[in-house]
């Protein structure tokens, strides 16, 4: 029997009205969507609720339950404020805007809505027979102020307020009898495989983890199994109600398809593998997959205004049905049934499966949209919005990077010319605004030497306040389609920079430079991501980082959590040692002061020792694609010299999709020969390929994959160094060598597969390298070019005579 409590389904007033009110097309020609939700908007709402004296009460926290057959459903929110007035009581609501006040006849229907939600919750529970409603909108530059004043009587709102619920009931009934449907099914839902050795306690490890709502670090080798080992117990979370909501979270497009096999697999039940499967048996989980918009859109280019696209016309008035359809006929959410669904429709299939995705138990995805402030869902991660979420995050390794880059942002002199350029006959007042902008910049560029930290950005954030005000009131008036264009890129990229400047705190760092191209930027710099990420993660209740790199474990601590009382867990890999070589090569250095046509020869000796001692399958993994074109040159005289048979493959700069899958098909294919492919550390084929058995049988991974040097890497220097915290390791170090251990996790994919690694640099037998290393990586054995074919033809011998 249900508690009365689980019977509740809450939702915010924003959320209700957002949803049942929205009507008409899609169209990205208006730049000035959510302004409000911006930061700046917030701070001027403060000022605002200060200004109006002791009769105003800011920020009035309102709920009222509406029942329901066999349930209660709970809207909720936070009124801006609530004013005792001479005629009575008043809500207000405060929306900060940059568009022209003076164009604004009345108040959007949607932001009136949600203050005549508060109105009747508020005169209701007080008793009142009336309601004032005051919609106030301030424009963030010039700080103007705009008022729409209503009064209701509380039976007209009470109607109204009432055919909104009853518009809902259908929705929150579905969500109740699904969660109960749901939940049933996964109480009976087991472990689908027999537990590898150590994946049981990992899966205890992830379920207590989300039992007691705390982060959990896990550096899983590969073989582990650990999507299966993480899904399951956070499916099993979600059933017994821990959870409401899983996020997948991944970086790249092949891990979000080993997730959905995950899924799939607990879904088809206990006998899968025998066909035996009946109705009552499956777990009944409604899993989707979110593809990019470029990549799902039906039309030639993602243009999403009804005059170009017919999906975007009259969209917000068929989706709803096109949802409710889907979510109460299917289970099957993926991007076919998407697409079919779309068109059946007529609506954006883009938009379709993030509104989906609402509906949807487990949500697998890209970082972005849980993080990206521009890209992340504002269903899910918006403000005032918080929900039982879990996050499961493969790869985890990736997302330092990827949140350095998510919440840092650059603002080009060059890009602001451009477009006063492009407007200077056609705008004068917003060719003056971007020329007062620019002369800024000037002053900056004048006072840089190549490259300059600075103490603030804001003189410029400032002038940027009043570009954008013009900006947006040019975009709205544009009908020349390639300068609307031009202004819109410069307004993404102004609204970006505004964004992060309002995030700025000690884990930032400010700097102007003039790149190699000439151009000159302000840049405001991430540097640890953790707080930006937290933001979100704090949205949900539980959180775990997992990847088979994740070594050192307090690095990733430091910048992905900013929790001291995290979780770390080390699985223990289940393949024999024995099964692999691992060595070292003392003899040879990546270093730029012993570089040249006797290093790159005696790289590319070891490389033809390697694929001589065994016919099979090679790859070897360089620090550039200059390093690896050398020693790629040597290996070919080498080859043709000696007339050695052997085929080689090698990497090119920005390949197709197509041109990878041929590269990757070369080591499908039977030979009567050796192959080395000659592969870029850290790039596409060193991470998340999967070459199992004979398919790969040797790696040998060429220097210690150190960043290159440049600004930032040493501006990440300086930052650590000032911290006191190793900064060359977490610059260079660090990042280079998980590179290292991607590269050199191709090999041992499986407990039956054979083979070696040769890690080709002096520098791995130096202390602060050594202890990066994976405890797996014990036992590893030192070699040099005289003795390297003897070592690797006697692991040979042993491995193929058992």
């Amino acid at each position: 029997m249900k508690s009365m409590e689980e019977q509740v389904i809450r939702i915010s007033v924003r959320a209700l009205v957002e949803f049942i009110l929205q009507s008409g097309d899609i169209d990205n020609r208006i730049a000035s969507a959510d302004k409000d939700a911006m930061q700046m908007g917030a701070r001027m709402h403060r000022k605002i609720q200060r200004q109006m004296g002791s009769s105003y009460h800011p920020e009035v926290t309102m709920k009222i339950q509406v029942p329901f057959e066999g349930f209660t459903l709970q809207i909720e929110g936070r009124a801006d404020g609530v004013m005792e007035t001479d005629e009575g009581t008043v809500i207000d609501e405060i929306k900060g805007v940059f568009k022209n006040l003076d164009t604004m006849k009345e108040p959007v229907q949607v932001h009136l809505a949600q203050a005549k939600c508060y109105a009747f919750i508020y005169g209701e529970q007080n008793g009142l027979d009336s309601m004032g409603v005051q919609m106030t909108y301030c424009h963030l530059e010039t700080e103007e102020i705009r008022r729409f004043r209503s009064e209701y009587e509380m039976e007209e709102l009470r109607k109204w307020f009432y055919e909104l619920t009853d518009q809902y009931e259908k929705w929150a009934r579905f969500q109740v009898e699904w969660k109960k449907l749901r939940n049933q099914s996964i109480k009976q839902t087991e472990f689908p495989y027999e537990y590898r050795e150590g994946q049981k306690e990992l899966v205890t490890s992830v379920y207590r983890t989300i039992l007691r709502k705390k982060k959990l670090f896990i550096q899983a080798p590969t073989g582990v199994g650990k999507t299966m080992a993480t899904v399951f117990p956070a499916v099993k979370a979600v059933g017994e109600g821990l959870a409401e909501k899983l996020f997948y979270l991944t970086a790249k497009t092949i891990t979000r398809t080993v997730a959905q096999q995950a899924f799939e697999i607990l879904k088809e039940g206990p006998h899968r593998e025998n066909g035996q499967i009946s109705e009552s048996e499956q777990m009944r989980y409604k899993t989707i997959v979110l593809t990019a918009k470029e990549k799902i859109c039906f039309c030639d280019k993602a243009e999403c205004n009804p005059d170009y696209c017919p999906y975007a016309k009259g969209h917000y008035d068929r989706i709803n049905d096109a949802v409710y359809e889907m979510i109460t006929e299917t289970d099957d959410l993926s991007r076919s049934a998407i697409e079919q669904q779309a068109k059946k429709w007529q609506v954006c299939p883009f938009e379709l499966g993030l509104d989906l995705s609402l509906w949807a138990d487990a949500v697998i995805c890209d970082y972005n949209y849980v993080f990206d402030p521009n890209a992340r869902l504002k269903r899910f991660f918006g403000d005032n919005v918080k929900g039982e979420y879990l996050f499961l995050i493969d790869e985890a390794h990736n997302l330092v990077e990827r949140g350095r880059e998510m919440y840092s942002a650059s603002l080009y002199k060059e890009n602001i010319m451009k477009v006063r350029r492009l407007v200077k006959e056609r705008d004068g007042k917003l060719a003056r605004q971007l020329e007062d902008c620019n002369k800024q910049l000037l002053a900056l560029k004048r006072e840089c030497d190549g490259c300059q930290v600075l103490g603030s950005a804001g003189g410029i954030y400032l002038k940027l306040l009043s570009v954008m005000a013009e900006m947006e009131r040019y975009l709205e008036e544009c009908t020349e389609e390639e300068i609307r264009e031009e202004v819109l890129a410069l307004y993404f990229e102004v609204r970006m920079f505004e964004t992060i400047y309002e995030r700025l705190d000690e884990n930032y760092m400010i700097y102007s430079e003039i790149d190699k191209e000439g151009k000159f930027q302000i840049r405001l710099f991430c540097v640890n991501p953790s707080v930006n990420l937290k933001e979100s993660l704090d949205k949900g209740i539980s959180t775990v980082f997992f990847s088979a790199t994740l070594l050192p474990i307090r690095y990733y601590k430091e910048l992905l959590s900013t929790e001291k009382d995290d979780y770390a867990v080390y699985a223990r890999s289940v393949f024999d040692k024995k099964n692999r070589l691992l060595m070292v090569g003392n003899d040879v250095s990546t270093r730029y002061t012993r570089r040249g046509e006797k290093m790159y020869r005696r790289y590319a000796l070891y490389l033809k020792e390697m694929a001589l001692a065994k016919t099979g399958n090679y790859m070897a993994f360089f620090p550039s694609y200059r390093f690896m074109e050398e020693v790629y040159e040597c290996f070919l005289d080498m080859v043709e010299e000696e007339n050695i048979q052997l085929d080689c493959l090698i990497q090119a700069p920005y390949m197709s999709e197509e041109a990878r899958e041929i590269f990757l098909e070369g080591f499908e294919e039977e030979r009567d020969v050796s192959l080395m492919g000659f592969c870029v550390m850290g790039g596409i084929f060193s991470e998340g390929i999967d070459l199992s058995e004979d398919k790969l049988i040797g790696a040998a991974i060429i220097g210690t994959g150190l960043p290159q040097v440049c600004r930032e890497r040493e501006l990440l220097k300086e930052y650590f160094d000032k911290k006191e915290m190793r900064g060359f390791d977490y610059a260079y170090v660090y990042p280079g060598m998980n590179k290292v251990q991607q590269s050199a996790g191709r090999v041992i994919r499986t407990e039956e597969d054979r083979g070696i690694i040769l890690l080709l640099d002096d520098r791995f037998q130096e202390k602060r390298y050594k202890e990066t290393f994976p405890r797996e990586w014990e036992g590893y054995q030192m070699c040099n070019i005289k003795n390297v074919k003897e070592k690797i033809r006697k692991f040979w011998d042993q491995t193929s005579s058992k």
